[in-house]
């Protein structure tokens, strides 16, 4: 089992900052790939972005020159820092681990963008 905790959801005013953390323990398998995703009320989950092993990079178009996702292997960290927040940002944010197609997620933390 691998578990993912989330943290560092908050309310900003829109052109905030917010570092979102996650934390992956357990049984870790390797090599493994990590994202973060996002759910808004009413709409479909979502990819914000995505970091394989070996540091390549995927951000939704939405996201891109606001967004990285920066992880640390040694730590079994992976951090969203998110730059210039917008509205439309406020969601639950998701953690997710990919080993070879076996999935885990986070329970989640919520960023809420307003003013």
């Amino acid at each position: 089992q691998v578990q993912l905790v989330e943290s560092g959801g908050d309310s900003v005013q829109p052109g905030g900052s917010l570092r979102l953390s996650c934390v992956i323990s357990g049984i870790i398998s390797r090599p493994y790939n990590m994202g973060w995703y996002r759910q808004a009320p009413g709409k479909q989950r979502e990819l914000v972005a995505s970091i394989t092993s070996g540091g390549n990079t995927n951000y939704a178009d939405s996201v891109k020159g606001r967004f990285t996702i920066p992880r640390d292997n040694a730590k079994n960290t992976v951090t969203l820092q998110m730059n210039s927040l917008k509205p439309e940002d406020t969601a639950v944010y998701y953690c997710n681990y990919d080993h070879i197609g076996i999935v885990y997620w986070g329970k989640g933390t919520l960023v809420t963008v307003s003013s």
